[in-house]
């Protein structure tokens, strides 16, 4: 009979490749009772999604900004301002 794959969650390989260099590849290995390419891989993908998150401008998942609604609120609001000062 032919050994079945297992399906690993994400938070699973996170916590794998999220150690702090206190274990080698094959000792990470072996505590996980996983072969050492299936963490070199991980880590792989790891380093590289680790990478894209410092690309480009902004922050990820920041929604962009509407200048001209901010400057339109700043009118309104010294408009207030003006009105209760004089």
């Amino acid at each position: 009979m032919a050994p079945t794959t297992r399906k690993n969650t994400v938070e699973f390989e996170a916590q794998v490749t999220a150690l702090k260099g206190d274990k080698t590849v094959a000792e990470t290995a072996q505590t996980y009772s996983i072969h050492s390419t299936i963490v070199t891989q991980w880590k792989g993908r790891l380093e590289k999604a680790a990478a894209q998150g410092f690309e480009g401008k902004g922050r990820a998942g920041e929604p962009p900004v509407d200048v001209d609604a901010l400057y339109w609120k700043i009118g309104q609001i010294e408009m207030k301002r003006d009105f209760f000062v004089h």
